[in-house]
């Protein structure tokens, strides 16, 4: 589920998204499976890539991107898959392994836990409902969940939903609860990975504490904001935010491999393994001679919509041209989604809702998420037309610079 913004915009920082300026986005810390610690001490992984479409990998089209694909992995990660579109050709890669057990190699059309991506998925449902009339996002939390958000401070009633979507609510993230990281981030994790978490029961928490800064001063990221956004939108269309999305994106566009597991434990479809050194923050640090987890099954609930969703770089990268050419936005919508709230000390990142806008090294603009949740760091983002969108995930939650390869596809040689 959570991001981790800053680390996009090129200032990483350890554990869920970044307080006030940008947060790591909480990748999710997963509930999941019977844990299978495996000890990788000293352990160097074999890296290699494939290539679809055009075979442009084959003639050094790609060089770069296999290249940073490569260099997460021999710097820690598991292993990766990247998959790349430009116009109607396309190139695919993997490095390393998808299984510490058996050294199985990534594929292309493995399935993953993306994390923050949700947030697309959820802002851009909300925004079709604005057309739609259904809602306004300039309707307060109040109106649609009278005396949800109160307490310590905090006031449903002067929040805006448009204020979820981008972050500037001021409402505290859950996921940066103390305790809540000692359980879903640390070695707690493998008693509670099964536990059902529900959202009034997250939001409660989130509730506990005061807000970081009144409405529309400040931007801060937080995971509250989108469990809130999807309750509103069951309470405007009397489904649930996942039965929403399923009818309004998923079998539209024909996303076969995405679904919203809600309590489900396991990975649908073909997938790899995914590790994690739960250190207690999410991408924290991970020497070679500490225990890795299997945390490929849990209970993701924990996550909800801010980061539930399973996917694979095929069905991203659709989704997301899909959406920035506007097939799935009306134009004011679409213009709505895009218009993004300046990040103070981030002068190359910005966010729309639930849309993030980088500028790249090389001054390329591109737009997508990022996300992570235990065991999975995933990024999509593509040029504003959607012509060139890049999908990429990594199987280990520590250590990742997935941003390397975001850098080489839209910027190297």
């Amino acid at each position: 589920m959570y991001e981790h913004a800053h680390a996009a915009a090129g200032a990483r920082s350890a554990g869920r998204g970044g307080r006030r300026r940008g947060k790591r986005g909480l990748r999710t810390v997963a509930v999941g499976a019977v844990a299978t610690a495996v000890m990788t001490a000293g352990l160097t992984l074999p890296a290699s890539a494939g290539s679809t479409g055009d075979g442009s990998a084959a003639r050094g089209g790609h060089a770069a991107t296999r290249a940073a694909l490569d260099s997460v992995v021999r710097d820690g990660s598991p292993g990766g898959i990247a998959l790349a579109e430009l116009g109607h050709t396309t190139w695919s890669g993997r490095a390393g392994t998808s299984d510490l057990a058996t050294g199985r190699t990534p594929r292309a059309d493995d399935r993953f836990r993306v994390g923050s991506i949700t947030k697309t998925f959820v802002a851009t449902v909300m925004l079709q409902l604005e057309a739609e009339g259904k809602l306004s996002l300039d309707d307060t939390v109040d109106h649609w969940l009278p005396g949800l958000v109160t307490g310590n401070g905090n006031d449903g009633s002067g929040i805006r939903l448009r204020q979820l979507l981008n972050h500037t609510s001021g409402i505290y993230s859950y996921t940066d609860d103390e305790d809540f990281k000692r359980r879903e981030f640390g070695t707690d994790f493998l008693r509670h990975r099964y536990d059902t978490w529900t959202p009034r029961r997250i939001v409660r928490l989130a509730m506990t504490h005061r807000p970081v800064f009144a409405p529309g001063d400040d931007w801060s990221y937080s995971d509250t904001n989108y469990v809130i956004a999807s309750m509103v939108i069951q309470r405007a269309t009397g489904h649930s935010y996942a039965h929403e999305i399923e009818q309004r994106i998923l079998r539209p566009l024909r996303l076969d491999s995405t679904s919203l597991p809600g309590t489900r434990t396991r990975v649908p479809g073909p997938s790899g393994r995914a590790y994690s050194k739960l250190t207690g923050e999410l991408a924290g640090p991970g020497g070679p001679d500490s225990a890795t987890y299997d945390v490929t099954e849990f209970n993701p609930s924990f996550a909800g919509a801010a980061g539930e969703v399973i996917s694979d770089s095929r069905d991203l990268n659709r989704f997301y041209r899909s959406l920035l050419s506007g097939r799935l936005l009306e134009e004011p919508q679409l213009k709505e989604m895009m218009t993004t709230v300046p990040i103070k000390g981030m002068p190359t990142f910005a966010y729309g809702l639930g849309l993030m806008k980088m500028t790249l090294a090389c001054g390329t603009e591109v737009w997508g998420h990022n996300g992570g949740i235990q065991g999975s760091i995933s990024q999509t983002m593509a040029t504003a037309d959607g012509r060139h969108v890049l999908s990429v995930n990594f199987n280990g939650d520590w250590n990742v610079h997935e941003q390397r390869v975001v850098d080489a596809e839209f910027c190297g040689a």
